[in-house]
C-alpha cells in the first residue's frame, strides 16, 4: 500500500492552488453513493490515511470516509484503494493556504472492468514521456486499459530480436506527414537515412512503461497487426507476402508457414515484454483478393476445406488463437475477426458500430464496445473551421457521453467487458495534438466505463468536466478548453419547414447501407445536417441520387434546392451537377433546372453547397438527380427543401 501513498502524496503535493477548488461534486466519474458530512479535515504534510481490506466487496470497489481526524479508505483489493485515493484527489480544495475535504462517505464501484484508451504510435511515433503523462490522467479518473496500436503500415514501433529491419527498415519513412506518405510512394527507409522520420521502443523501454502502468492499476494491452495493415513487414520480409516482393500487398501469405513462424517469434517477444491478459492482434481491413490468385493460399483452402477467404482470414485467426492461449493468455480483435467463424475464447473490439459485438456476445464471446460513432477521437470536437485538421467526423464531448454501451445488449450485459476510445494518428502528428484530442472527451469514456447509466447527467456532467479541464491544464496538460467551444452547425439545432416535410419520397437509387440516417423520412424529415456525415441527418450514396418526391396534391413550386457537403480526405464529394424535374401525374415529367458544380474537389476543407433553383410552376411530383462526382467517392445529401 505504501506506493499508492506515495503516488497520491506526489500528485497531491503537485498541484496549485488554482486547481483546489474542488469537492466531492465536481469528482470524476461519479461516484455510486456520497453521503454528505459536517465540517472537514484539513491536511498536513502526512495525511492520515488509514487502509482497511473487506473480502465482501467487489472487485476494484471502494469505501471513502473522510472525518475530521483523518480518511479510512475501505477495499477489498489495492485497486478499490488506489482509486479511492484518486477521489480524494479530485475532492481536495484549498482555503487560506490549508488543504482541505469536505467530511463525507463514499460508497463506489465500477460499472465494466474494461475502461480503455487506444493509442496509435504507428501513424506517428509517441514519445515515452508522453505515453506516461496519458496514464497519469487515466489513472486519476479510473480508467485501467492502455491499448496501444504498436504496428500498422506507417511503421513498426517495438523491437524484436528475431527480426531486426523491423526496427532498422520498417519503423522510417521519408515523409513526417502520413497523408503525405499515403497519397506518395508509401516507402520505407533504413535508419540513419538523412531525413526520415519515426522511431521504436526498445524492450527495456516497453517494460518501462508496463511497470509505470501496473503502478497505477493500468494494463497495457499490445496490438500486432494481422493479417492486414502489414505493409511495413512485408516491405521489410517480402518473403512473407503472396507474391514474395515487396510493396506489393499489405496482407500475410496464409498460406505461407513461415507467415506463422513469424507472427509466432514476434508474440512469443511481445508476450515476455507485456503480461496482459489479452493480446490484440488486429484482424481488421484486410484486402482478400491477394490470397485468391495466390497458389500457396488456394492449397491451404483445399487442404483446410476452407470455402473462402474469409474462412482463410479465420483460418489464421484460430491458428493464432490457439497459440496464445498455450501462452496463457486470450487474443482479442476487431469486429472483423467475426468474418469465417470465430476463434473460441477470443474477445471482439467492435468498431464498425455495435452489431459485431451483439453478434459475438450472442455466441457467448467478450465485448469491449468502441464504435467509431461515439468513441473515435480522431473526429473534430468542435466545429471544423476552428480545429486542427483532422480526417473528417464531428465528434464533441456531449455526444461521447451520451452513448450507453448496453443499451441494445441489456440481455446479453454478462459478456460486454467495457468501453474504449480511440485515437487514430493520420492527420494528428505532434504529442499536443493528441493530448488535445483526447482531453476532455476521455473523461467521458471514464465516466461510461465506471458510473451507472442512471447516475449520470450530461449538464452536470459538462459542468465537471469545465473543472476537470482547468485541473488537466494546471497539471501541464493542454485538453481542447470547453469554454471556447463553438458548437454544433447553427443550421442544424432548429427545424425547417417546407412543402415537402413529411411528404413520402420515391428512391429511384438505393441508399447505402452504412449510412441510411433516417432511412426513406431523411430528405423530408425537417432536419438539416450538422458537421459530420455520421450524424443520421446526411444520407450517403456510393452512385447517383435519384429520389421523386410526392407533395400530396398538385400545387405551386416557387423552389427546390439541397445541399450537400464536400470533405476530401475520406472521399466525401459535391455532386457533378443536379437535375431537377418536375410533374403533375408522376409520369410526365417536365426538366425544370440544371445546376453545376463550381467546387473543386481539391479543397481540403469541409464545405457546404446548395444546389437550387428558383422556379414558378405547378406540379404534386418533384424529381431531384444529383449526378456522382468523377472522384467516385460518396454523395452525402441532408434535406430536399420545397416550397
Amino acid at each position: 500500500m505504501k506506493r499508492f501513498l506515495w503516488i497520491f502524496a506526489a500528485m497531491f503535493f503537485a498541484m496549485t492552488s488554482e486547481v483546489l477548488a474542488q469537492g466531492v461534486d465536481m469528482v470524476i466519474p461519479v461516484p455510486e453513493q456520497v453521503i454528505p458530512g459536517e465540517g472537514v479535515y484539513r491536511f498536513e504534510e502526512s495525511p492520515q490515511i488509514t487502509f482497511r481490506n473487506s473480502k465482501k466487496m467487489a472487485p476494484e470497489s471502494y469505501r471513502l470516509e473522510v472525518r475530521k481526524d483523518g480518511v479510512r479508505i475501505t477495499s477489498a483489493d489495492d485497486a478499490g484503494a488506489f482509486y479511492a485515493q484518486q477521489t480524494l484527489t479530485q475532492m481536495i480544495s484549498e482555503d487560506n493556504g490549508v488543504k482541505e475535504v469536505q467530511c463525507c462517505v463514499v460508497n463506489d464501484c465500477p460499472r465494466f472492468s474494461y475502461r480503455g484508451l487506444h493509442f496509435d504510435v504507428s501513424r506517428h511515433f509517441r514519445s515515452l514521456d508522453f505515453l506516461k503523462k496519458q496514464i497519469d490522467a487515466m489513472a486519476l479518473y479510473k480508467m485501467n486499459r492502455m491499448h496501444i496500436h504498436l504496428t500498422d503500415a506507417a511503421g513498426w514501433r517495438m523491437e524484436i530480436e528475431a527480426y531486426p529491419k523491423l526496427t532498422s527498415f520498417a519503423a522510417w519513412r521519408p515523409q513526417q506527414k502520413w497523408k503525405d506518405w499515403w497519397y506518395g510512394d508509401r516507402l520505407y527507409a533504413e535508419e540513419g537515412t538523412e531525413g526520415v522520420y519515426g522511431g521504436y521502443y526498445t524492450k527495456d523501454q516497453m517494460r518501462e512503461l508496463v511497470e509505470y502502468a501496473r503502478q497505477r492499476h493500468i494494463e497495457v494491452i499490445p496490438e500486432i497487426e494481422m493479417p492486414g495493415h502489414s505493409e511495413e513487414v512485408l516491405a521489410a520480409y517480402p518473403e512473407l507476402s503472396c507474391k514474395g516482393t515487396a510493396y506489393s500487398q499489405g496482407e500475410f501469405c496464409v498460406g505461407n508457414e513461415e507467415t506463422f513462424r513469424f507472427l509466432e517469434t514476434v508474440l512469443e517477444e511481445v508476450m515476455e515484454v507485456f503480461p496482459s491478459e489479452m493480446i490484440h492482434i488486429g484482424g481488421d481491413e484486410a484486402n482478400k483478393a491477394h490470397w485468391k490468385e495466390c497458389p500457396k493460399c488456394q492449397q491451404r483452402m483445399q487442404a483446410e476445406g476452407l470455402a473462402d477467404v474469409d474462412e482463410l482470414q479465420s483460418y489464421l485467426i484460430k491458428r493464432i488463437a490457439r497459440f496464445v492461449e498455450s501462452k496463457g493468455r486470450r487474443i482479442v480483435g476487431w469486429d472483423e475477426i467475426l468474418d469465417g467463424g470465430l476463434a473460441q475464447g477470443a474477445t471482439v473490439m467492435s468498431w464498425r458500430g455495435e452489431e459485431g459485438g451483439i453478434e459475438a456476445m450472442r455466441m457467448g464471446h467478450d465485448v469491449i464496445m468502441t464504435p467509431g460513432r461515439y468513441c473515435y477521437l480522431d473526429h473534430t470536437q468542435d466545429a471544423p473551421f476552428k480545429e486542427p485538421e483532422s480526417i473528417g467526423g464531428y465528434l464533441p464531448l456531449d455526444s461521447v457521453y451520451v452513448y450507453d454501451p448496453a443499451s441494445k445488449t441489456m440481455d446479453l450485459s454478462g459478456r460486454l467487458l467495457g468501453i474504449q476510445g480511440n485515437l487514430w494518428s493520420e492527420y494528428v502528428v505532434t504529442d499536443s495534438h493528441a493530448e488535445y484530442m483526447y482531453w476532455p472527451r476521455a473523461l467521458a469514456i471514464a465516466e461510461t466505463g465506471w458510473s451507472q447509466p442512471e447516475r449520470k447527467d450530461p449538464a452536470d456532467f459538462r459542468r465537471r468536466a469545465s473543472g476537470a479541464v482547468e485541473r488537466l491544464k494546471s497539471m501541464g496538460y493542454e485538453p481542447f478548453d470547453l469554454a471556447e467551444e463553438y458548437g454544433e452547425r447553427k443550421l442544424a439545432q432548429t427545424g425547417l419547414d417546407h412543402k415537402a416535410k413529411g411528404c413520402k419520397v420515391l428512391y429511384n437509387k438505393p441508399i447505402q447501407k452504412w449510412y441510411p440516417a433516417a432511412g426513406e423520412t431523411t430528405f423530408t424529415d425537417g432536419i438539416i445536417g450538422g458537421w459530420t456525415y455520421s450524424d443520421q441527418r446526411w444520407q450517403g450514396f456510393l452512385s447517383d441520387i435519384d429520389v421523386t418526391i410526392d407533395l400530396g396534391s398538385v400545387q405551386t413550386v416557387s423552389y427546390v434546392g439541397g445541399t450537400f457537403m464536400q470533405l476530401k480526405e475520406p472521399g466525401v464529394f459535391m455532386p457533378q451537377k443536379v437535375d431537377i424535374y418536375v410533374s403533375e401525374d408522376g409520369e410526365s415529367f417536365e426538366h425544370v433546372a440544371e445546376v453545376w458544380n463550381d467546387v473543386s474537389v481539391n479543397i481540403p476543407d469541409l464545405l457546404f453547397r446548395s444546389f437550387d433553383t428558383i422556379c414558378d410552376v405547378r406540379a404534386r411530383y418533384v424529381r431531384y438527380h444529383a449526378k456522382r462526382s468523377t472522384m467516385r467517392g460518396f454523395l452525402f445529401l441532408d434535406e430536399i427543401v420545397v416550397n
